[in-house]
């Protein structure tokens, strides 16, 4: 399934892995300061921009990843592996990494 994401990232994640990008909210304090992403902590929630075909089983089955592109997923705080491509920041998350659907 090809989107308008996945083809600016040119890059398409192999197996049961899916490509995502943290959907962070910009943190304001009562003063009405605005804390820096830095001093922030990072989200654990994010948009899933790209989805493997899905993990190959021994009899050659192949069983499909369980979320589709455009889900918003949570995920544990060391999870995945960070990336830069095309200026964005994204996570490569197993499937097995991802812990739930938001709805």
């Amino acid at each position: 399934m090809a989107t308008k994401t996945q083809k600016k990232l040119n890059l398409r994640p192999l197996g049961s892995r899916v490509i995502a990008e943290r959907v962070g909210n910009a943190e304001q304090t009562k003063s009405g300061l605005f804390v820096p992403d830095s001093a922030q902590e990072k989200p654990q929630e994010a948009l899933i921009v790209a989805v493997g075909n899905g993990k190959t089983l021994k009899n050659g089955k192949v069983v499909p990843v369980s979320v589709k592109v455009g889900d918003r997923v949570l995920f544990g705080k060391y999870s995945g592996s960070e990336i830069k491509a095309e200026d964005n920041d994204y996570l490569i998350l197993e499937e097995d990494e991802i812990l739930g659907v938001l709805a």
